[in-house]
């Protein structure tokens, strides 16, 4: 008797347990945004939680509130001698504790601590606090909530003002104001890396999806243009990546499954007494499910896999500053087997492997002072060959790509109104370079780069942040560049001003001139000789370079909304375009009409020279909504204008100018279950924009000629049929003492919209067929946090 009463008590408790509100702890940091120094004794309080719930920081500027119930909320920090800041909309689950880091700004007058920044409480504003123009961050959460971005942040950047797809709904390039996707900067933990995606090309900087785990990132910045002066070798766009720290206080452990494969993350400390932490994610994935399903998402008879792996171990110390070892690795491969191409089948494979280390040393030197340095060894290697199954062997490149990089940054907080910023780059570039194509004329495989070896490119910059009263904030720098293997240098001197207006407006100038060199493979390609011997005629090629003006008003709209417009221009010069131009010539068109700017990807064959220019003009417009009452809406659109100038100095379209882009993101969650404590979501995204340009297709001569012949009197004058899509995302999150489920559904192209690709002649029909994009794309996913 005794042992059922016993029993029932305990189911009694356990149950009442589990009626009870469902609660997390909420864990982080208060900093100083100019100096990052911890800030001593700043409350953060749960807005509208009753019981009012809040916490203080300790001597390291750390806080915790137990006790935070389920759901989103807002958080207020309020400090002596600084600006009062707000974090909105932040999701707490029961899974795993929610860790934040705030950044307060310095009042510039005294008794003014009270003051109440309405820009700062929305989220999208950028970490970087010498940024100005053209800036926005991004959460972790958001790469999970909008619809079909499948946990990618590239996809998650399409939903932003001015940029587009490439035109492949497979890939995830990054379009910038009509700018080629090369000229997109990768940075983790502040420093330069590799393309980190999978399926990646050489030279480019996309692939089929990041290799980067929404498992390990923190909040982090995405530019689109006139950046601050700490980036270098980039003319279009910068992904500034933050990696998080595992919790030091707990383990947790987080396994997800779906159509697109497995990942499985683990964080926690290693040990009780230690404050330091490990955080580990791996995935893998096979395509071949979708096959089974009948989705063909690339061709017929391949076979994609893919699998990544990525961690940061983090290692704070007493005297010494912090230590984190970080690293990511990723490997994939498609095959695709004998399929027709102009009616001679062959067969396609390539493999692809990324691995980055880095080494990070954080030291606060005094309280406005600290000093960053990242030690970092890469290695990309590329392998790629096409045959036939009747003739000959069409391609085969094999490049292996190896990197040491040495940054180092100083960070000097003068006073409230002064911070200077300097540091250095240094990059060690080895590559082992090899590629070749059948060439007719030979009749045989002839040599595009064959060359091993290595060279240095240096980069080093100065950032003055002043702070001329509370309205006017001014951000000046200079940064330079050098590679060493061709001498070949850039000084760019950076411009931001920044000036409040009155209820919260803001007006902003941005302007700077940016660089970006080429792969080694471009600068090291070769030219076969009649004599067999190879010349390399593009070593000496100089800096691509880009002058960027941006001009910006934002404003809110009541509580919720907000409005921001940005007008740009942009001037490329130094362009690599075609050396040699004869008018005379035969191929003359296509000849002078040829420019990096049109290049997305791949190497490139052929003499190059400086003398090509660009501009690229519009306007942006920027309505954002932010998540309060479980609704929010992103509403972006711009105009814009891409042309180039070539050898022949005629000024064409580039292949990117899609004219304009149109983006709609809205969602609602509901409360829903025993307590409100789970959440349904829906998640919607419209994208309406213009599509590529190409060269047409001269239909009578290509009937006359039994293949492709292209009127290169109207390069790149035609555009493909305008581009729509709709994607669709449905999310269930189930909240449980110690766990959180979440089960989705995202779909890219729920309306199976067939957009253009491509043009392509063809022998069989006699007539010029249209290539399409990937219809209707679904990803059914199980997640578990505990």
């Amino acid at each position: 008797m005794k042992r059922l009463i016993h029993l029932v008590a305990c189911l009694l408790v356990a149950t009442l347990a589990y009626a009870q509100p469902l609660t997390q702890t909420v864990r982080g940091k208060i900093i100083d945004s100019q100096s990052e120094s911890p800030l001593i004794g700043a409350t953060v309080v749960v807005v509208a939680s009753d019981p009012l719930v809040g916490g203080v920081t300790d001597v390291n500027g750390e806080f915790v509130i137990t006790n935070v119930p389920i759901g989103r909320h807002d958080f207020k920090v309020t400090f002596i001698g600084y600006e009062e800041t707000f974090l909105s909309g932040q999701l707490v689950g029961s899974g795993k504790q929610t860790y934040v880091t705030i950044k307060m700004k310095e009042s510039l007058t005294e008794m003014k601590e009270l003051v109440v920044i309405a820009s700062e409480k929305y989220k999208d504003r950028p970490l970087n606090e010498m940024a100005t123009v053209s800036a926005k961050s991004f959460s972790v959460e958001q790469t999970s909530r909008y619809a079909a971005t499948f946990n990618d942040p590239a996809r998650a950047a399409l939903s932003y003002a001015g940029v587009s797809t490439g035109g492949d709904d497979v890939l995830n390039e990054i379009v910038i104001r009509g700018n080629s996707p090369k000229g997109l900067l990768w940075r983790i933990e502040g420093v330069e890396i590799p393309n980190p995606n999978h399926f990646s090309d050489v030279g480019g900087s996309a692939g089929g999806i990041n290799m980067l785990s929404n498992n390990v990132m923190s909040n982090s910045d995405f530019f689109t243009g006139a950046f601050p002066a700490e980036y270098g070798n980039a003319f279009s766009g910068v992904f500034d990546i933050q990696l998080r720290n595992g919790n030091n206080q707990e383990r947790e452990y987080a396994f997800q499954a779906g159509f697109l494969g497995l990942a499985a993350a683990a964080e926690g400390p290693f040990s009780a007494n230690s404050n330091a932490s490990y955080l580990i994610n791996y995935r893998y994935s096979t395509l071949a499910l979708f096959d089974d399903m009948g989705i063909n998402i690339t061709g017929e008879n391949e076979e994609i896999t893919f699998s990544d792996l990525s961690f940061k171990l983090h290692f704070p110390t007493k005297k010494a500053g912090s230590i984190s070892l970080w690293g990511l690795g990723g490997s994939s491969t498609d095959d695709i087997g004998a399929i027709p191409e102009n009616d001679e089948p062959y067969n396609e494979r390539s493999h692809n492997k990324l691995g980055i280390l880095g080494l990070n040393h954080l030291v606060y030197l005094n309280r406005d002072t600290y000093l960053e340095s990242t030690l970092t060894a890469s290695t990309r290697i590329t392998e790629y060959d096409a045959d036939s199954l009747r003739v000959k062997e069409e391609w085969k490149e094999d490049f292996s790509e190896n990197t040491i990089r040495l940054s180092t940054m100083l960070n000097k907080k003068l006073n409230a109104r002064n911070t200077i910023r300097t540091g250095a780059i240094y990059s060690h570039l080895g590559f082992d370079l090899f590629s070749q194509t059948f060439e007719e004329e030979l009749g045989r495989l002839g040599t595009n780069v064959n060359e091993t070896g290595s060279t240095q490119f240096l980069q080093a910059y100065g950032q003055w942040q002043h702070r001329a009263s509370e309205q006017l904030t001014v951000n000046a720098g200079l940064h330079y560049s050098q590679l060493l293997l061709n001498n070949n240098s850039s000084l760019e001197p950076r411009l931001g001003l920044s000036y409040q207006l009155p209820n919260s407006q803001t007006l902003s100038f941005g302007m700077g001139i940016h660089s970006r060199m080429e792969t080694p493979s471009i600068y090291l390609g070769t030219i076969e000789q009649a004599n067999g011997s190879l010349n390399q005629p593009n070593k000496d090629l100089g800096l691509m370079k880009a002058a960027h003006f941006v001009a910006g008003y934002q404003r809110p709209i009541g509580a919720k909304w907000k409005l921001k417009t940005e007008v740009y221009y942009q001037h490329l010069y130094d362009v690599p375009v075609s050396a040699f131009y004869d008018p005379a010539a035969e191929d003359a068109s296509s000849v002078g009409a040829f420019s990096l700017l049109n290049v997305s990807q791949g190497i490139v064959t052929g003499e190059l020279g400086n003398d090509g220019t660009g501009r690229n003009y519009g306007v942006e417009l920027t309505a954002e909504r932010t998540l309060q009452g479980g609704f929010y809406m992103l509403l972006t659109g711009s105009v814009f204008q891409s042309k180039y100038t070539g050898a022949d100095g005629v000024e064409r379209n580039t292949r990117f100018n899609a004219n304009y882009l149109f983006n709609t993101i809205t969602g609602k969650e509901w409360k829903v279950g025993k307590g409100k404590q789970n959440i349904i979501s829906v998640n919607t995204r419209l994208i309406i924009s213009g599509n590529n340009r190409f060269t047409p297709i001269d239909l009578t001569r290509s009937q006359a000629a039994g293949e492709e012949v292209l009127d290169n009197t109207r390069i790149f004058d035609a555009s493909l049929d305008d581009y729509m899509r709709v994607d669709f995302g449905i999310r269930y999150i189930k909240n449980r003492p110690r766990t959180t489920s979440i089960i989705a559904l995202n779909v890219q192209n729920i309306t199976s919209r067939e957009n253009e690709a491509g043009r392509f002649y063809s022998n069989e029909f006699n007539s010029v067929l249209s290539e399409t994009q990937l219809a209707l794309f679904p990803n059914l996913s199980y997640r578990l946090e505990f």
